[in-house]
């Protein structure tokens, strides 16, 4: 459902307050924690199921051979992905040499593409380590690549805590991996 006008609010419960609703109920998901992996092991971690699925059930933009590129589910913008390693670990200092150069050259690898898919204007970059730190999935390492615009994030996120994406992520996730 989309913007509803003060005007047509008056049906709506509560008080009338001349603001119009963006309603995303799809979010409640995320809010609600439903998919959340129940403990830290390997059997409950989305970023080892993925790479067993398909690229489109996973979600997964390339496969590289340490390290793999995935659609965020739940996105800060259109066409943030993150880069895991295969290997389930969660702490930056763990990663091997080897998988430490892989994972920064699909992050830079990701950075042209996604200039080349959709040409942001800057990006943030980054890997939350630990719960405290906001990581979602803190059992398994992850690097955020959040392509950004200006103007692109407005007072939703602060003051109504929601993001409004304009892409569905299967549109975005096929867009990338033609680009790749």
């Amino acid at each position: 459902m989309g913007p509803v006008d003060a005007e047509d609010a008056t049906d709506l419960p509560g008080e009338p307050d001349g603001f119009g609703r963006l309603w995303t109920p799809h979010r409640m998901v995320y809010v609600g924690g439903e998919n959340k992996p129940k403990d830290s092991s390997v059997g409950e971690c989305p970023f080892c199921r993925s790479p067993q699925r398909s690229d489109a059930e996973g979600l997964i933009v390339h496969r590289g051979e340490l390290a793999f590129v995935v659609m965020n589910l739940y996105p800060y913008s259109p066409g943030h992905i993150m880069v895991c390693p295969y290997r389930h670990v969660a702490d930056y200092p763990e990663l091997t040499a080897e998988e430490t150069k892989e994972v920064a050259e699909l992050t830079q690898h990701a950075m042209r593409t996604l200039r080349r898919a959709s040409n942001p204007h800057g990006f943030n970059l980054g890997m939350n380590q630990g719960a405290i730190a906001g990581a979602g999935i803190a059992a398994h390492l992850h690097q955020h690549i959040v392509p950004r615009w200006g103007g692109d994030m407005n007072f939703l996120p602060i003051i109504g805590q929601t993001r409004a994406v304009p892409e569905l992520i299967e549109d975005a996730r096929r867009r990338l991996v033609e680009a790749w």
